[in-house]
């Protein structure tokens, strides 16, 4: 269907006018394949599809990443990753920043929305309920842009929120407060009506999940209303709702929503464990609400090469970007280091993946954000620590190694840990020298220990922890290492039911009125206790039944605060797209993202530096394409004002 979205275009995004009025496509759909039911069913296809365009899209998962405190450039990082960290080695502009790929994607599916919603009713078998998938992500879509460049247009060319089917030259684009209570609100609502509570198809949307972006919506709308930091917003408007409800009111809506999704969730709810969550044998399982979905079982409807990685979307190839090249570590096969092989090797594999080093979580993550490594769960569950010998799954002569030496001159056999990134910084001091023992990518030794190591205090933008949650995974990886260079075959998630949780408490502790047992801090107590439960230690490849639940719930604060809140998210939901849109909505960007500190770009490099970032209040929104400036037919004038301030 990805022929279908491109031929709704309703603008002219990144292409000349001659190649929009000199382009006669043959194999394509017209737009009167909207009054067909094949065409809405194939319309209502195309939006799940677009959704790999944005999620697993690794530059834009950069845009909403970088920057912040869960993310900085890595060493073999270019300009799409400098240009986001703020922090003075690149600049953020019309030209650099990658949420065009939002832009592009966004626009075409909210046209295809826009054709199924007018022309579903013609077609006469048509069920309100197929016809509220379409609001919904037109929705979606809309709270996606309005969140990341403030006011768009409603208006594609045919009249707001009108299926267009020709290209339009000019563009007008609506204040925020039209976004929400023209667009959002009302798709959403009506969503909530007529979609079912059990989706129609695996991965569908359902009342849960429009309830889900509704809530949030009401809350990220409450936030700017409010505007406590004074944050600009374009295109300029008095921050006053149509409606006539204030931020209070919005907050009380999405407390109210949240939670009515809670208490009536259909299929859904929450994992036993954090583990299960993002367990790559336990994809698609009742927390997750929606994601941009791949298969290793077909090409055509993974929507990219199960062989090789293209490095572009429709792949998802997003946890490349977090996994540094771990496969340059070398151990020894003769006690004098005289002979060495690569002990850790690509594979497809939840752990490890396709190595690209392009962003580094700094050491403030491990630190702070991550501090109880003992009673949660999250981290473990989040984060490749022990990187583990699996030589002979690379054939040949490799398979007739018994063992290598590693650290200490002492023996590693498969499946043991090569190399550690310690929880903690040590009582005893880490001999980084590599005197004795060569590490060849700087690690150190510790006494009696077999495996080279790295303090989170050492930890670098060449050699850090990887990211475990977006491992990939495969069955058909035989005895072998499988197709470490695809993208990965697994979904990207989207949208989770833990986060009605957090919107409700968030929305508590803006004000909302709450319900008896639902005060912010019992809904963040929910989560903590199931942090607590372990089944299973990742890092440690061995069972591990303990329930710690109740130390997390003694640990939690009695007087919740968004800071904390944020801290819980990032525990939450660490590099999954999340964390830009959360400091942006909360205005806390600038504060919390402000500064960090993390070693340099060399092997061996153990001394971190602090860098400071320079987020000035008109980076809260991201700059409008330049290929869609340039494509505009208005004057300079005109073109200027279109774009955000500040850029």
């Amino acid at each position: 269907m990805k022929n279908l979205v491109g031929t709704t275009l309703m603008m002219v995004f990144l292409f000349a006018c001659s190649d929009i009025l000199e382009e006669q496509p043959r194999s394509i759909y017209e737009p009167g394949f909207f009054k067909t039911e094949k065409g809405v069913l194939g319309g209502l296809t195309a939006m799940y599809a677009h959704l790999r365009y944005i999620y697993g899209q690794a530059y834009y998962y950069n845009a909403c990443q970088t920057g912040t405190d869960e993310a900085t450039w890595a060493q073999s990082a270019d300009a799409n990753f400098k240009d986001h960290d703020m922090s003075g080695v690149g600049s953020l502009t019309p030209t650099s920043s990658r949420s065009d790929v939002l832009w592009g994607t966004a626009f075409s599916n909210i046209n295809t929305a826009s054709g199924v919603i007018e022309n579903a009713s013609a077609v006469g078998t048509i069920s309100e309920a197929l016809v509220a998938e379409a609001r919904f992500f037109r929705a979606f879509d809309y709270f996606l842009l309005v969140q990341t460049f403030g006011g768009v247009p409603l208006d594609l060319g045919s009249g707001e929120l009108k299926f267009n089917t020709s290209p339009s030259r000019t563009s007008v684009r609506n204040t925020v407060p039209e976004v929400y209570t023209k667009a959002i609100f009302p798709d959403l609502l009506k969503a909530v009506q007529d979609l079912p509570e059990t989706p129609r198809v695996t991965g569908a949307v359902t009342k849960t999940v429009a309830r889900l972006f509704l809530a949030k919506a009401y809350l990220t709308y409450g936030w700017w209303l409010e505007n406590p930091n004074n944050i600009p917003t374009y295109p300029e408007c008095q921050r006053v709702d149509p409606d006539g409800h204030d931020a209070q009111w919005y907050f009380q809506q999405a407390y109210n929503v949240a939670v009515e999704a809670i208490d009536n969730p259909g299929p859904y709810g929450l994992q036993p464990t954090f583990y299960d969550v993002n367990l790559a044998q336990n994809d698609r399982n009742n927390e997750c609400l929606l994601y941009a979905d791949h298969t290793e079982k077909s090409e055509y409807y993974n929507g990219g090469s199960l062989t090789y990685g293209s490095g572009a979307a429709p792949d998802n190839f997003a946890g490349w970007m977090m996994t540094w090249n771990y496969t340059v570590i070398r151990s020894a096969t003769a006690t004098d280091w005289s002979t060495v092989i690569s002990s850790v090797q690509r594979e497809a594999e939840q752990h490890l993946g396709r190595p690209w080093t392009r962003m580094a979580p700094p050491i403030g993550v491990f630190k702070n954000t991550f501090a109880d490594k003992v009673n949660d769960s999250r981290y473990d569950g989040t984060f490749t620590t022990v990187y583990r010998g699996n030589w002979p799954k690379g054939g040949g002569n490799f398979v007739n190694i018994p063992f290598v030496y590693n650290a200490n001159n002492m023996e590693v056999h498969p499946g043991e840990p090569i190399l550690t990134f310690l929880d903690d910084d040590p009582a005893e001091t880490i001999d980084y020298s590599n005197s004795v023992y060569k590490s060849n990518i700087g690690a150190g030794v510790l006494p009696g220990r077999s495996d080279f190591v790295i303090a989170p205090s050492g930890i670098s933008r060449i050699c850090y922890p990887g990211l475990w949650k977006l491992g990939p995974y495969r069955t058909d990886n035989g005895t072998g290492l499988g197709q470490p260079n695809a993208g990965s075959t697994r979904p990207f998630n989207v949208a989770k039911f833990s986060e009605l949780y957090f919107i409700a408490a968030e929305a508590a502790v803006k004000g909302a009125t709450t319900q008896a047992g639902k005060t912010a801090y019992d809904l963040i107590n929910v989560i903590r206790a199931r942090a607590g439960k372990w089944r299973w230690y990742n890092n440690g490849n061995v069972a591990k039944v303990e329930d710690h639940s109740a130390e997390m719930v003694a640990a939690t604060p009695t007087t919740i605060t968004i800071d904390y809140i944020l801290q819980e998210r990032s525990r939450e939901y660490f590099g999954e797209g999340y964390r830009w849109f959360d400091l942006v909505r909360t205005q806390k960007w600038a504060t919390v993202a402000a500064s960090y500190e993390i070693c340099g770009t060399a092997w061996g490099d153990h001394t971190p530096a602090t860098y400071t970032r320079d987020i000035q209040p008109y980076h809260y929104l991201r700059p409008i394409p330049q290929g869609q400036i340039d494509a505009l037919e208005m004057s300079a004038d005109e073109k200027a004002a279109y774009q955000n301030p500040g850029y």
